[in-house]
């Protein structure tokens, strides 16, 4: 068996550090979460020479080791326990090669743990056009390491990147900075009351928990009892070893680096005077998301419209080829009805993933939170909660764990309480065919579909909804918090196409892969509760023919008269007639409300239930769509899916909290049930109340 290293990839945010372990690990990755944490945790594995493989971990982006969240303590965490599996054999430091100085922080922080260090310093194809020269012989001596230049999108300089990690053993750990001459006569004491300990990591145990308080840690012996110095010192004394280390690097960038300003081509300034603009940069800003959301609707139509056909034709197939029966039954038209309910949205969510993955490689999504912040001020949020809300159009579960890096317990906790009001994309599968039922297909002023305007607003809707209730939370809650803005504007760059492919299709597929678990289940689920029933359902042929004696009916008519019996008089149809009373006023009958019910499970659901319910008993080759268009009011006769019953579903899934999956992430970050408890029924009763409005608004 090939030996395994440990590898720890650390860097600054915006370093290109995501691009450096892709290109070290392609797709050969997955993605978890820490233990007892919900910060994401990115994993791959890289074949070197000589038959070893680098498992290499992918920190979270953090600034230096004095951590100023939550999400940045992982790495603090993981680099003082040396008993943790994942504990690196070498660490690589990504480092910008504009933000040489700033970057060269953590690395010396890095290096004085004893953990032998390689420096990669990336984009180095920006070095002739920023008019950048650096001495790295001279850099290599006076940090004592050995250092690549790499560039993620010319894919340069990795083969001796994976080189130096494979020679990871012949790296000095000598330390760059003394730690014990920050405080002489206080790391004397240290040094005495823990004579077996490395003083480097021993101070930062003790420093993180004042920025951490009572965080549940490993700690070493005897670390609490030694509080020899205030708050306020061990505050000071983080700020001079900070001074400390600047110093050490000023001292070696004026013998090694060189940046002739006067040649560089400075094509970043110009254009963030245009995105950045107090008046056109929002104008721009809505104009990609308008975009985007054409796009969903309209460039997804045709590998849509195939999925559907596939699908349709897929169930018909297998109930001419399998011999008749239940099992037949099953699959035909509840397990195949049920997954093609979720695969047809793939390309949808696919787009919605490749857009998202565009603005944040391109480095604008950093200049919307910027723009952001001055609106988000005035309703108790950062700018930083717009990472999380627009992360939320994806899936509120990771744009959730997003607010780790929001500082202020305040507007962190206001963030995660109204993220689930933005439109996720299980949301979309939902919207997109209530959509095309209700909203004719035209076009305004010959460019703009009235359908992805629709789409559009319900995205704005969710959004402003997110704002609104972030306002009132800002009133109401008496939490006293600091908060701060900072945040670093990364260089514009042309997203490269791996990363883009790597991000479309982990995200897809795991949102396809933990909505199909779900879906599959609750598709078996559906088709038993709506295949059997007590009573009549068992005489349904007999009380059909007696009820329609007299009756010229075709052998089709008759199939789909017996079929519509058994539905109502099976079990889910029970279930369903004892919740209509609850949905009526809302426009609906007792099929959408067992949708609704059972997307509790996710939203998702919903489409992938009806799709289970509509199909049993049908031979015809018929999509959902047309299926439930066909549907009519038994006691109008009018179709049911008509104008006000539609919007007032659509505001119903706008604002209702959906999705189990959520509250469980809400409690786990919060520590309570309070908050999700309080999620699930105000957002529930605002949903009910707001689609009842509506239908008997407009019906």
């Amino acid at each position: 068996m090939a030996r395994q290293i440990n590898v720890a990839l650390i860097g600054n945010p915006n370093t290109g550090k995501t691009s450096v372990f892709n290109r070290l690990t392609g797709l050969n990755q997955k993605v978890g979460n820490y233990p007892g944490i919900t910060v994401e945790k990115k994993q791959g594995v890289c074949k070197l020479d000589r038959g070893l493989k680098a498992h290499i971990i992918d920190l979270p982006g953090t600034y230096s080791l004095n951590a100023s969240s939550v999400d940045e303590n992982v790495v603090i965490e993981l680099l003082l326990n040396k008993n943790d599996k994942d504990y690196p054999d070498v660490a690589v430091v990504v480092a910008d090669v504009e933000n040489l100085k700033r970057n060269l922080l953590l690395f010396t922080q890095i290096k004085d743990l004893g953990i032998p260090t390689v420096l990669a310093i990336n984009m180095a194809d920006r070095m002739k056009r920023k008019a950048i020269s650096l001495d790295i012989e001279a850099l290599e001596k006076q940090l004592e390491t050995k250092i690549a230049l790499v560039s993620s999108r010319k894919n340069e300089g990795f083969g001796y990147l994976k080189e130096l990690i494979t020679d990871y053993n012949l790296l000095s750990t000598k330390p760059c900075l003394n730690a014990s001459s920050i405080a002489p006569e206080y790391f004397d004491r240290l040094r005495t009351a823990f004579p077996k300990q490395d003083l480097y990591k021993l101070w930062l145990v003790i420093t993180q928990d004042v920025n951490f308080g009572k965080l549940d840690r490993n700690e070493l012996k005897g670390v609490a009892s030694f509080q020899t110095e205030s708050e306020s010192n061990l505050k000071r004394l983080q700020q001079k070893e900070t001074i400390a280390r600047y110093q050490f690097i000023n001292n070696i960038l004026k013998e090694t680096l060189t940046i002739d300003t006067a040649n560089a081509k400075d094509f970043q300034s110009r254009l963030d005077r245009i995105l950045m603009h107090k008046v056109w940069g929002y104008v721009i800003f809505f104009g990609i998301l308008l975009l985007i959301f054409q796009a969903i609707f309209d460039w997804s139509s045709y590998p849509m419209d195939f999925i559907d056909s596939t699908f349709a034709s897929l169930s018909e197939w297998t109930k001419n080829v399998m011999p008749p029966g239940d099992f037949t039954n099953l699959i035909a038209e509840g397990i195949i009805p049920g997954l093609g309910g979720i695969v047809i949205f793939i390309p949808q969510i696919a787009f919605l993933f490749l857009f998202i993955s565009i603005l944040e490689e391109s480095g604008y999504m950093s200049r919307v939170v910027f723009l952001m912040d001055r609106v988000m001020r005035r309703f108790g949020l950062s700018g930083k909660s717009v990472v999380p809300l627009v992360s939320g159009t994806a899936c509120a579960i990771p744009a959730i764990m997003a607010t780790r890096n929001i500082e202020s317990w305040k507007e962190r906790l206001i963030t995660i309480l109204v993220t689930p009001f933005t439109t996720c994309s299980a949301r979309l599968p939902v919207y997109l065919i209530i959509i095309a039922l209700v909203i004719p297909e035209q076009e305004i002023l010959g460019i703009f579909s009235l359908q992805g305007l629709t789409l559009m607003f319900m995205y704005m809707l969710g959004f402003a909804a997110a704002i609104g209730s972030a306002w009132l939370l800002d009133k109401y809650m008496k939490i006293r918090s600091k908060t701060f803005f900072v945040i670093e504007m990364p260089h514009y760059k042309v997203p490269l196409f791996k990363n883009v492919l790597i991000t479309v299709v982990e995200k897809t597929k795991s949102f396809v892969v933990g909505a199909g678990k779900i879906i599959l289940a609750i598709s078996i689920i559906l088709w038993v509760l709506a295949s059997y029933g007590p009573g009549d359902f068992n005489n349904a042929e007999e009380i059909v023919r007696t009820e329609t004696a007299g009756e010229t009916l075709t052998e089709a008519e008759f199939e789909n008269k017996v079929a519509s019996f058994k539905l109502e008089n099976s079990y889910i149809g029970y279930m369903g007639k004892a919740i209509e009373p609850a949905v009526r006023p809302l426009g609906y009958d007792w099929k959408i409300g067992i949708a609704i019910v059972s997307s509790f499970a996710a939203r998702e659901v919903f489409v992938g239930t009806l799709a289970t319910i509509y199909s049993v008993g049908s031979e015809e080759e018929e999509t959902i769509k047309n299926r439930m268009a066909a549907e009519t009011n038994p006691v109008l006769g009018t179709p049911l899916f008509n104008f006000a019953s539609g919007v007032s579903l659509l505001l119903f899934y706008a604002f209702a909290m959906q999705c189990m999956s959520t509250l469980a992430i809400v409690k786990k970050e919060t520590n309570s049930w309070k908050w999700p408890m309080w999620q699930l029924f105000v957002m529930s009763g605002i949903a009910y109340i707001v689609a009842l409005a509506a239908y008997q608004f407009l019906k």
